[in-house]
């Protein structure tokens, strides 16, 4: 049986846009790569969703530029998770998109209680046994890592399906996920 893979936030602001971050564009590549090569496999989408009034932005006393506000390009998912995926179940979809970030006054940087259109989260539908990838690698996949791994789930992290905001913290991450038993591949 095929593990679970979550793709976490492979959006555009995060790959070429306000908050673009280093081996993003390889890091979707090859995440399209390993989700042809395993056409059964589950697939699971996270995007980050603020309104203009979200508080992880510096206006609003937050960390971040403007980034991912609903309904713009810097909020879609990369086109090529369209495009490229050969089997259509894998592509993004409204039962597959899990959003995160949408309430205003709250950090969410985990996709583990992310919600879909139909008010499903995540945790209740994605397996034991799950491979993690996507951006940025120490936040918003670290942060997803732990509760997965929090909740007693097996997790693989491929470093080659990671982008990151800074790439020595990046190595840092992963050498911690790694003590704390995520496979690292």
């Amino acid at each position: 049986m095929p593990k679970d893979i979550l793709v976490v936030d492979c959006q555009y602001d995060f790959i070429d846009g306000s908050l673009a971050c280093g081996h993003s564009e390889e890091a979707v590549k090859n995440i399209i790569a390993l989700i042809n090569s395993q056409p059964d496999a589950k697939v699971f989408y996270s995007a980050d969703c603020h309104s203009p009034k979200h508080c992880s932005y510096i206006q609003n006393g937050g960390t971040w530029p403007l980034h991912c506000q609903a309904g713009t390009h810097g909020a879609e998912i990369h086109a090529d998770f369209y495009s490229k995926i050969e089997n259509p179940a894998q592509r993004p979809n409204d039962a597959n998109i899990y959003y995160k970030g949408n309430i205003d006054d709250r950090e969410e940087y985990s996709a583990f209680n992310a919600r879909n259109k139909n008010g499903q989260e995540l945790n209740q539908n994605i397996s034991s046994d799950v491979l993690v990838c996507g951006i940025a690698s120490e936040f918003c996949v670290r942060e997803s890592v732990l509760a997965l791994l929090k909740s007693g789930r097996s997790v693989e992290v491929p470093e080659n399906l990671l982008g990151w905001v800074d790439e020595k913290n990046h190595h840092a991450n992963i050498k911690e996920l790694a003590s704390m038993g995520v496979k690292i591949s």
